[in-house]
């Protein structure tokens, strides 16, 4: 048995003001060509198919059209849930009529998880729900944190599983222990939003959505296929993917990934604005991708942004070195005067608190004369 496992598409995804739509379809056509290629038993899409609950029109179009491809086209069965992003009761529709094309849509989290069998594997696919609406389907009080309901959750399913045969579990979790990146939604505050990995071990493999990365954890049979493309730039140094699983009837699996191509790459790149304005330079980049662009040049520059989109037309987020170092230098100043100290000497402190930069003869004798005006027109008052 093969199945490709993937996860977080976000289609209709904004970033930085931009929609990804039409690099999310760049990808999904690789995608679907890769299908075409592996010819898998199943594709396993573990949630966060959508960037909202109502998802722009494109989006939705989009959704249609591969699967469509995947499942009508290809005649390849999908085994998909709904995660946070997604709205449980619009992905729902039509989900009862779906599995007559072998296409299993679970948006809505069921009293009672039946497997879906395909080539004598199980999928046990277990929607995103809050802790509330677990407590309230179950009829559990005692479930409060995300950790109390999948393991009301899990403890159902292994009432009736069959551990002798090949399990997999699809879900939409935070794994204890996992990386995170800026784009992924937070849970819920604290640890209530996180689940320990001890209660997957009932399957032979765990198929996640929710983290981003596909290193987010590492774990023999616990797996984030990480989402479609790069979604931030704290997801710059990522290498996305897919996941393909082969799994004899015992449930012992092979592992192996394949890397696809974005339309556009998301990246940083840091420089003097003259050094990044320089053909020599920008000529071995790839001017169209993504940017974060981290400018070293102290002092100020006249309309930097604009003055890169000219040759970066997809700069997206613009830092200033010296601003990042000082940030992370600053410290509580509290502007008290010390009675020992003078004028100079308070704002020399105050200078060296709020700034990396030397604090010069030439800045000195600059605040003396400002000082010492501004002493006069005390006086006069």
């Amino acid at each position: 048995m093969k199945f490709i496992h993937t996860a977080d598409w976000h289609l209709g995804k904004l970033v930085h003001g931009i929609y990804m739509t039409e690099d999310q379809r760049h990808f999904l056509k690789q995608f679907v060509e890769l299908i075409a290629e592996e010819k898998p038993d199943a594709v396993v899409i573990a949630g966060d198919l959508y960037d909202r609950s109502v998802p722009p029109t494109e989006a939705v179009e989009l959704l249609n059209d591969i699967l469509f491809k995947i499942n009508v086209e290809l005649k390849t069965p999908i085994v998909a849930i709904g995660g946070n992003h997604d709205s449980a009761e619009r992905l729902s529709f039509g989900s009862s009529w779906y599995r007559q094309s072998q296409f299993y849509l679970s948006g809505k989290l069921e009293k009672e998880v039946q497997p879906v069998r395909i080539n004598g594997v199980n999928f046990y696919l277990v929607p995103y729900a809050e802790p509330s609406m677990v407590r309230q389907l179950l009829g559990d009080d005692s479930i409060h944190t995300h950790q109390d309901a999948m393991k009301a959750v899990i403890g159902r399913i292994e009432d009736s599983l069959n551990p002798n045969e090949p399990n997999v579990f699809v879900g939409h979790a935070f794994v204890i222990g996992g990386k995170t990146t800026e784009s992924e939604r937070t849970l819920s505050v604290g640890g209530s939003g996180c689940v320990n990995t001890d209660l997957f071990e009932p399957f032979s493999y765990t198929a996640l959505g929710h983290l981003h990365s596909p290193d987010a954890i590492k774990h023999e049979k616990i797996r984030y296929s990480g989402s479609l493309l790069k979604y931030s730039f704290s997801e710059a140094n990522q290498e996305k993917s897919v996941t393909i699983i082969e799994m004899d009837n015992k449930g012992h699996f092979q592992l192996r990934v394949r890397t696809l191509t974005p339309k556009k790459d998301m990246r940083e790149i840091e420089g003097f604005l003259d050094e990044l304005m320089d053909p020599s330079f920008y000529e071995k980049q790839v001017v169209d991708d993504y940017l974060k662009i981290i400018l070293r040049d102290e002092g100020a520059i006249l309309d930097p942004i604009n003055k890169l989109r000219q040759i970066y037309p997809n700069v997206l987020h613009l830092e200033r070195k010296i601003n990042m170092t000082d940030m992370k230098k600053k410290q509580a100043f509290t502007s008290v005067k010390d009675e020992k100290k003078s004028e100079i000497e308070l704002f020399q402190q105050f200078y060296q608190e709020m700034t990396t930069t030397e604090f010069t003869e030439e800045k000195s004798a600059v605040m003396n004369e400002v000082i010492e005006k501004a002493l006069k027109e005390e006086a006069l008052i």
